[in-house]
């Protein structure tokens, strides 16, 4: 496990997954902010299903977030769109509602990233959240992201068009508080 001030990164367990579905992916509104397409349902243990897991694909890192105090199951966060040509990849996270507001989201932001340029040996990584998302924007800058450009009007949520703010930051540009 990857371990932060508050949080730890672990493999995704089996039953993790009705959890993280039922808080997560079928909240319409929260799955249409998080997904790239439009919400829709998934039949139990579709292997297309959010938050099912494919080891075999090399692209996608998909992590299980729990608190380290007693290891509930917090969120979940992915590293995706890992290019290994170009060193780069995505980072995204979603915490289930209780656990908002406490901090997660920043030091799950500064594990993924130990995770990406400690472990994996990226030169960058990229964050692409909607405008409004001020907790993630919080999040990302607290970790030396820096807003590189929006995309107006990019994303299609819940019958209207949304900013889409693209941040980055490079392995020598990150700045650990504390080693994960």
């Amino acid at each position: 496990m990857l371990r932060g001030s508050k949080i730890g990164l672990r493999a995704r367990h089996d039953e993790d997954i009705p959890i993280l579905r039922a808080e997560l992916a079928d909240d319409v509104v929260n799955s249409s902010r998080a997904a790239p397409g439009p919400w829709r349902p998934f039949t139990p243990g579709s292997p297309e299903a959010p938050f099912a897991v494919d080891d075999k694909e090399q692209r996608v890192v998909p992590f299980s977030v729990v608190e380290l105090d007693g290891g509930t199951l917090v969120g979940a966060a992915t590293v995706w769109g890992i290019d290994t040509h170009n060193r780069s990849a995505h980072i995204g996270l979603g915490l289930l509602p209780s656990a908002r507001g406490k901090g997660y989201g920043t030091d799950v932001v500064a594990v993924l990233c130990h995770y990406g340029f400690v472990v994996r040996g990226l030169h960058r990584l990229q964050i692409d959240t909607l405008a409004d998302n001020a907790a993630m924007l919080r999040a990302a800058e607290h970790n030396g992201f820096v807003r590189e450009g929006v995309l107006r009007a990019a994303s299609w949520v819940m019958g209207e068009f949304l900013d889409e703010v693209l941040l980055g930051l490079l392995a020598e540009e990150w700045k650990p508080d504390a080693k994960p």
